[in-house]
């Protein structure tokens, strides 16, 4: 496992906007504190979220891109790539797995964080077919495609060279490894996940279920009581 200090930049990929904040927002505000460059990479626009009829569909993927800025500025992320493949159709086609190979070969990141593909029977909200999706494409991107130069030839042909990702973070699936203490980050994560109007707004018991659900993985990962945590499994994929 590296050290957070000898992680220059990490790429965290998801399906839509505001997956990384309920699911990594501690996380990334840790990583970004102890000076990791972190960059989103967002398959879709979230066009089929909100809970407002009066909203036109048209607008949504603009709220929800505008959304994901501001909740990223919260915890010091600047750089966000949105893929815009349609949100509640994601597959984990070889289109998918171009164009997320194609962010990795961009950024260069030591460290990727992404959804599981596996689905979880304890956590259904967190097995959206769409993070399923992600997760798949996102390791296939890992592995093999992003480091193979033979690879979606035009990424090559675009100027993006061949890049291996050292360390691969799954967030949400049924065997955690690690778990992160964000006990002096909750509140950043809450903040950041407030910027998330369109889907939070209407939440209001969101910071209780967002502290029992830290709590819940604190005692899984055998963390003293009082601390909060969000788990992940880690995988060698250098």
């Amino acid at each position: 496992m590296l050290n957070d200090q000898d992680v220059e930049r990490a790429l965290i990929i998801t399906a839509h906007p505001d997956d990384l904040d309920f699911g990594a927002g501690g996380t990334i505000a840790s990583w970004v504190q102890k000076g990791v460059d972190v960059q989103y990479c967002i398959c879709t626009d979230g066009d089929a979220g909100g809970f407002d009829p009066a909203v036109a569909r048209s607008e949504i993927p603009g709220i929800r891109r505008a959304e994901q800025h501001a909740a990223g500025a919260m915890l010091g992320v600047k750089d966000i790539h949105f893929l815009g493949h349609p949100d509640g159709r994601l597959t984990p086609s070889i289109d998918l797995r171009r164009d997320i190979s194609r962010v990795i070969r961009q950024v260069r990141p030591q460290r990727v964080l992404c959804q599981s593909p596996d689905r979880n029977y304890q956590r259904i909200y967190a097995s959206h077919p769409d993070h399923l999706a992600a997760g798949e494409a996102a390791l296939c991107a890992v592995y093999p495609d992003a480091r193979n130069p033979f690879a979606h030839p035009e990424l090559a042909s675009e100027g993006h060279e061949a890049w291996s990702v050292a360390e691969t973070w799954v967030m949400a699936g049924t065997q955690p490894t690690y778990g992160v203490d964000i006990t002096e980050f909750f509140d950043l994560k809450i903040a950041a996940l407030r910027r998330h109007v369109s889907q939070t707004e209407h939440m209001d018991d969101l910071e209780e279920r967002m502290r029992d659900w830290a709590t819940v993985q604190a005692r899984a990962m055998g963390f003293p009581e009082g601390h909060l945590v969000e788990s992940f499994l880690i995988i060698d994929t250098v």
